[in-house]
This record gives C-alpha cells, sequence and structure tokens, in this order.
C-alpha cells in the first residue's frame, strides 16, 4: 500500500476511534458509586454524550429515555423517591455505566470557612470514642476539591467520591457535618448526604455569583479584574518572589545556621541564652516586637520508661512557623499559626537521663512565639514529661515585617463558580454555614452580602423556601475588662440580621469557643444546636425549642430598661450565677457595665452611672466569656446591640 495513502487511512481511523470515545456518555462527578440522592423530591441525572445521541437509564425495573442536544447535553427525570436503598442506575449510550449504592435520603451542603472545612483528624484526640464507633453507611460526604474560577460558572467538579462513615474515612469528614449528620439518622433514620464544600479563610463574596455581586460594585470590580490571567500571574509572582527573597535572607542571616556549632546541636554552651517561659510570646519579654527568627532550648530529663518506644510530642500551638529538633534530629515542621504542634519522636532518639529539645520559630508579623493555655509535652499511654515552664531562647536573625500575599482563590465569585455551581442540578434538604471569621472588618458590608448570599443560592438552586442554618462566630480572643467596641460582636450583629430572611437559624457559639484558637475543638455542641434547628426547620418538630433567647423589643422605666426577648422556652436561666455582659450608654455613647436581673421573662438591665440610657449591648466583645444569659432548654441567647427609641 502507498504510503502517503495508508498514513491517510490510519489518521482517519484514529479520528473514528477518537469520536467514538468522545461521543460515550459521561456523568457528574456528583452522580457515582455511593451516592445519596434527596428522599421525595423530583429527581434530575444528567451527563454529556454525543450531539443527538439516545440516552437510555434502567433504574428499579423501568426504563427513561432521552437524547442528548446539540451540545451533547442530556437530562432525565425520575419520579421523587422516598428514604431508602441501596439500588443501582444503569445508563446506556454507546457505553454503559452502572452507578451502585445509591441511596435516597437527606442531601446536606456544609459550607463556609475553616471551622465548617475542619476535619474530625484535627479533633481525634478529643473525640476517640466517636471515631472508633463511627461505622455507618447511611451516613455519607461528598468532598468538593478546593478549586476557583472567575471566568465562568461550571457545570462539573474536577475530582471527589462519596466516602461512607468509618473510622478511617471518618477522619476527612468535617467534623461540625459529621456530628449534625449524627444526630439528624439518629432522630430521623434516614440516610444523610453531606456535600463538604468550604474553603478556609474564605469570605462571604467568594461563594456569591457574578450577578449576586453586581449590586456591590466594588465586589464585582475585583472580580472582572481578577478574570485576567496575566493579572494573577503577576500578583502570584510577585507574592512568591517577595517571599522567597525574605526566607533566603533570613536563613543566610540567622546565626543559628551558620555559626560553627550549629544551635540544633545538643552539646551547643547555651549559658549567655536568655531564659524565658514557655508557652508565652516573645514580644512580652526583650524581643519586643522583633520578626525573624527565634531559637528556643531546653533539656529535659528522661525517665527509663520512655525510652526506646515511639512518643508524641506536643508543642501546643506556635506563632508562626517552627522546626523541631531533639537531641539534634528534625522530628517535625508546621508552616503557619494554626495546626495544633503534634509531632512523634521516634524510638531511637531519646536516651535516658538528659536530652536536648530545641525549636526553631519564624515569624514574619504579629507576636511570635508559643500560645498560652496549649498542651505541651511528651509522653506515651502511661509516663508524660512536662514542657511548660522555663526555657532559653535567643535571636537567630531580625527581619524587617514580611508583606502578606495576596489570596487570590478568596477573590469575589470563585469559589461560586467552581465549588457550588456543579452542585446547582442536585436537589438537597438545605445548607449548613460556618463563616464569617473573614469578614469580621466589614461587618457593615457583612450585613447586606450575607443575606444577598442566601437568597443567591436558594434562587440558583431554584429551591427558594430550604432551610439555610449557619453558626454565629464563636468567643475568641483575649477576654477585655472593659465594654469596647469588637469587630467581632458587629459581624455577629451582622449575622443575626440574616434571620429576618424565612426559614434560616443560627446557632449561637459564643460559649463554644476558644480565646487562643480561632478554630475550637468543640464540634460536637456545635453539630447539635445546628441539628436542633434542623428538627424545628426542615423535620417539622414544632414543639422543640430550637434557639436561645434573642431580643425582641425594650422599654424604659426610669434609669431602668425592660428587655423582652423570643425563644424564650421555659423560661430565661442566668447560668452560674448573677447575670452579667450588660453594658449600658447615655448620650454620649460611653458604655459602663450595667446590672441585670429577671423578672417575669425579661430581663431588666440598669446602672447608677447612667441615669439616661439610650443604648444596651450583651456579649458585645470579641470574646464575651462569662456571658450567661440561657433559657432553660440550655441554648445561650445572642449577643445584641440597640438604641433606645426617644
Amino acid at each position: 500500500m502507498n504510503k502517503k495513502i495508508f498514513c491517510v487511512a490510519s489518521i482517519c481511523l484514529c479520528l473514528l476511534i477518537t469520536a467514538d470515545l468522545a461521543a460515550q456518555i459521561k456523568l457528574p462527578r456528583l452522580i457515582s458509586d455511593g451516592v445519596i440522592f434527596q428522599r421525595d423530591a423530583k429527581l434530575k441525572v444528567w451527563g454529556w454524550a454525543s450531539a443527538k445521541e439516545d440516552v437510555s437509564l434502567l433504574f428499579k425495573d423501568k426504563v427513561y429515555k432521552t437524547s442528548a442536544d446539540e451540545n451533547g447535553r442530556w437530562e432525565l427525570s425520575i419520579p421523587s423517591q422516598p428514604s431508602g436503598g441501596p439500588f443501582e442506575m444503569t445508563f446506556k449510550g454507546k457505553n454503559e455505566i452502572t452507578i451502585h449504592n445509591i441511596l435516597f435520603g437527606d442531601v446536606w451542603v456544609c459550607s463556609g470557612q475553616s471551622n465548617m472545612e475542619l476535619t474530625m483528624d484535627r479533633a481525634k484526640d478529643r473525640y476517640p470514642s466517636v471515631i472508633a464507633n463511627s461505622e455507618n453507611t447511611n451516613i455519607r460526604q461528598f468532598l468538593v476539591p478546593d478549586k476557583y474560577d472567575f471566568k465562568k460558572a461550571q457545570d462539573d467538579l474536577d475530582g471527589g467520591t462519596w466516602e461512607s462513615a468509618n473510622p478511617k474515612n471518618l477522619l476527612q469528614f468535617s467534623a461540625v457535618a459529621y456530628f449534625f449528620a449524627k444526630e439528624i439518622y439518629e432522630k430521623e433514620h434516614v440516610p444523610i448526604g453531606l456535600i463538604n464544600a468550604a474553603l478556609g479563610g474564605s469570605p462571604v463574596e467568594a461563594w456569591m455569583s457574578e450577578d449576586a455581586l453586581i449590586p456591590f460594585p466594588s465586589l464585582h470590580d475585583e472580580l472582572i479584574k481578577f478574570r485576567d490571567d496575566k493579572v494573577i500571574q503577576e500578583i502570584e509572582s510577585s507574592d512568591n518572589q517577595r517571599s522567597k527573597d525574605w526566607y533566603k535572607e533570613l536563613n543566610s542571616k540567622d546565626i543559628g545556621l551558620s555559626s560553627s556549632t550549629k544551635w540544633t546541636d545538643p552539646k551547643l554552651d547555651d549559658n549567655d541564652w536568655t531564659e524565658t517561659t514557655v508557652p508565652g510570646f516573645w514580644a512580652d519579654g526583650q524581643l519586643k516586637n522583633t520578626n525573624g527568627a527565634v531559637w528556643y532550648r531546653r533539656k529535659i530529663n528522661v525517665p527509663k520508661s520512655l525510652v526506646g518506644m515511639p512518643l508524641r510530642l506536643w508543642l501546643g500551638r506556635i506563632v508562626d512557623q517552627d522546626s523541631v529538633f531533639v537531641n539534634g534530629k528534625f522530628v517535625g515542621t508546621t508552616g503557619y499559626q494554626y495546626p495544633p504542634r503534634k509531632y512523634v519522636i521516634g524510638p531511637s532518639i531519646l536516651n535516658e537521663g538528659e536530652n536536648t529539645i530545641v525549636v526553631r520559630i519564624i515569624n514574619s508579623g504579629g507576636k511570635g512565639g508559643f500560645v498560652p493555655n496549649k498542651p505541651y509535652f511528651i509522653a506515651s499511654e502511661k509516663d508524660t514529661v512536662n514542657l511548660t515552664g522555663t526555657w532559653k531562647y535567643k535571636l537567630g536573625t531580625a527581619m524587617p515585617p514580611l508583606a502578606g500575599s495576596t489570596a487570590v482563590r478568596w477573590k469575589p465569585g470563585g469559589l461560586y463558580n467552581k465549588m457550588i455551581s456543579p452542585l446547582l442540578t442536585t436537589s438537597i434538604k438545605g445548607v449548613i454555614w460556618y463563616q464569617g471569621e473573614s469578614n469580621a472588618s466589614r461587618a457593615d458590608e457583612y450585613r447586606k452580602t450575607f443575606p444577598a448570599l442566601i437568597k443567591n443560592w436558594r434562587e440558583k438552586w431554584k429551591q427558594v423556601d430550604f432551610p439555610f442554618l449557619f453558626v454565629q462566630l464563636a468567643n475568641f480572643m483575649e477576654k477585655r475588662t472593659d465594654p469596647s467596641e469588637s469587630e467581632w460582636a458587629s459581624l455577629r450583629d451582622a449575622q443575626l440580621h440574616a434571620l429576618t430572611l424565612p426559614k434560616t437559624g443560627m446557632a449561637v457559639a459564643i460559649d463554644l469557643g476558644e480565646w487562643n484558637d480561632i478554630h475550637p475543638l468543640n464540634k460536637k455542641d456545635v453539630g447539635h444546636r445546628l441539628a436542633v434547628i434542623a428538627e424545628h426547620l426542615a423535620y417539622n418538630d414544632k414543639k422543640n425549642v430550637y434557639s436561645g433567647p434573642l431580643y425582641q423589643s425594650s422599654k424604659i422605666n426610669g434609669n431602668k430598661i425592660e428587655i423582652s426577648f423570643t425563644n424564650v422556652g421555659s423560661g430565661l436561666l442566668a447560668k452560674s450565677g448573677d447575670l452579667n455582659y450588660f453594658s449600658i450608654a447615655g448620650a454620649d455613647k460611653k458604655f459602663v457595665w450595667a446590672k441585670a436581673k429577671i423578672e417575669n421573662n425579661k430581663i431588666v438591665v440598669w446602672s447608677d452611672e447612667v441615669v439616661k440610657p439610650e443604648l444596651v449591648r450583651y456579649a458585645w466583645a470579641d470574646n464575651p466569656e462569662g456571658a450567661n444569659l440561657y433559657n432553660k432548654e440550655g441554648l445561650p441567647a445572642s449577643p445584641f446591640s440597640f438604641e433606645l427609641k426617644k
């Protein structure tokens, strides 16, 4: 055969094979083995094929048929199904796909930022028995890949699989979402599907569609700006180079790395090092607000019982980066401040008697050091060596602050397009949401953007009344002794405002946080409070008390203010003593602590320092630790602020 003719024939054959492969039906990632579909709702299944290709579906001995449109998209509708399973679906076009282990139950989208994203693995030391006993094929999670797209809304995801709850898989479940699902399942006995679409650090505007952003010009302008790949490349290149140069200079100047005897060496003479107390921040000592690399050393005495076995080394939390060495051997590193430091010391590292621990801390801005009130120890199952107390430290090198990088993936619209838009064809029971920390400095804007997001999602899902349940910001940061302004309190107030939308519910969490950790580990109670709301709003238990007291109205009588609440349940309660954390102000707007008491299921507030009160606040602080107004069902009152009507 003529070589030219043979080549042409081969090319044609390849094109035919390629075209045939392209014509094969394909399903979206969500419709895959183990999927949970929403019960009691019209079911749409869809996918792609070649233009006009015939597609059929076999389900429960019935055949459903359709044809792809000119763009290759096809869709089939199946009558609503009751809770149950497992089932199979077989799709046929020019190829055949069978989806196994399908359940019908309730599907909840779980979204927000890091406190929704935080996994059971992060909380495993708090909930070991929960994890050990988690086997349940009726609770499943689909983890949406963390991706963004500023150019257009996508119709499929880049990855993800449905995973059933068990001791292995559960470590990657959202902790809040799992505790929520577990409680709902135990009460309703229907399969619960969790679509986990959350990303740490993300602001609310990242989860909004373009049309929802148009009323917010500055946010919409950012979306348009970041559609330009060159803009992103220039920003990321500049950020990366600045960071690279900073760390290169730091490492070249750090005398702990360049000395003839490295500071990791257990034999180093550290007599000229300064003593300090761990935990603690070096800004509170001689170094003040120095940025750069600071080294810490401590000699510990290890009993024979700890030698020759792997051990846990817990170093609480460290700001910002750390590298840890035991007897000169590297045992672990963490690159940013939020994760707990949990390392393993190998069985051959420790000696009986004296041992040396060295920690190199790099901080590029703010207060560096060891975060107080966290665990610091070396331990086996039986013995523990406490690591708090006196250490020595020395400056390796001082550096100017490193300017922060631009978090491109958090820009407006990007997460909606890539992580939410592909979910919209799937019917859902509702949404649970934990987010707001990243918008705390823009509470006035959040008062508008957060309700806009709720409306936006309901419109896009074409389910205008699905329950939208959210967590109010937990208590965080150091407690103040005097009434003061608070960005976190303002953000909580903006969240409270969103309850004006129908079928919304808010889980108050001002008693579930940790002053020294933006990621508190008590996710069980958060999940419980969301589940209680869901029972009321989504499962029609109208008798349950699903919320703590919420401010309703007030009236003034002399210098006293009488406050009425909704959701008082079986009565208001001052938990653990007298009511506290109320403050009032007159026309000068200078707040002072006020006295408060419960009278006839209302709160009476006053201060002898304020003759004519005009403003009242409750739990108005970043960390209102000790705020103790609850209902008798054990649910805390939301913080509030109001101005008395004149």
